[in-house]
């Protein structure tokens, strides 16, 4: 699953060229132009990864990031902040207010594209990761392979993404519209109904010759992974 990055950028120009970017890299990338509609869009959704510009119309960048760091579902959200402000106390307020790392405008973009790579590193190793393992089960991404206890398992693609969502956060319930956004991508219509198909096909090839379920339906609403694949 490709990481999530959201850009909030009004610049039009810069936000093309971040996007062009992190795209080529292989990220799928959401961008937004005012602080407020971030703010909104962050409480549907959180990325992987917030490019989040300092000056913004409708919130400031420095604003968004304090109720970020307030909220608990965004509170270990890995923000870099993109500003003109290069003096050393702004760069210390940034920080201060929670950003994770800070960049200085105008900036070298094969830099920023390994700040980027180096704060997902750190934040969030299991996404970019070429081999996710939880219990006896292991999904290599770069070969497209999934094992479980030794023995290869051939599942479809929308399968084998859908085991590599529920993978990156082991433990983590999702409703079936958050999997749907996921997986399917939220420009694509899927009807919730969807997501019990193709976790029921999983679970069959998954569990084909073991007693032990990874997947749990949690309350009805949703599913999680279990890295113990207890009951």
């Amino acid at each position: 699953m490709a990481p999530k990055v959201m850009i909030v950028e009004d610049e039009e120009p810069l936000t093309l060229l971040l996007r062009y970017n992190l795209e080529a890299e292989g990220y799928a990338v959401e961008s937004v132009g005012r602080g407020d509609e971030a703010e909104i869009r962050l409480r549907e959704n959180v990325p992987d990864l917030l490019l989040l510009d300092w000056m913004l119309p409708g919130l400031s960048g420095i604003e968004l990031c304090r109720r970020l760091r307030s909220r608990a579902e965004t509170r270990s959200l890995p923000i870099l902040i993109l500003t003109a402000r290069g003096e050393e106390t702004e760069r210390i307020r940034g920080l201060a207010t929670g950003a994770d790392d800070y960049v200085v405008k105008p900036f070298s973009v094969p830099e920023l594209m390994a700040r980027v790579r180096a704060i997902l590193r750190r934040s969030r190793p299991e996404i970019v990761a070429s081999l996710l393992r939880a219990g006896d089960m292991e999904l290599d991404r770069e070969s497209h392979r999934v094992r479980r206890g030794g023995r290869e398992l051939h599942l479809g693609p929308t399968e084998f993404r859908l085991l590599e969502f529920l993978m990156q956060s082991p433990g983590r319930v999702f409703s079936r519209e958050q999997m749907l956004d996921g997986v399917w991508g939220r420009d694509i219509y899927v009807d919730e109904r969807t997501v019990d198909v193709h976790v029921g096909r999983l679970r069959k090839a998954i569990n084909r010759g073991t007693r032990q379920d990874p997947i749990r339906t949690v309350r009805g609403v949703g599913y999680a992974f279990d890295e113990q694949f207890g009951t």
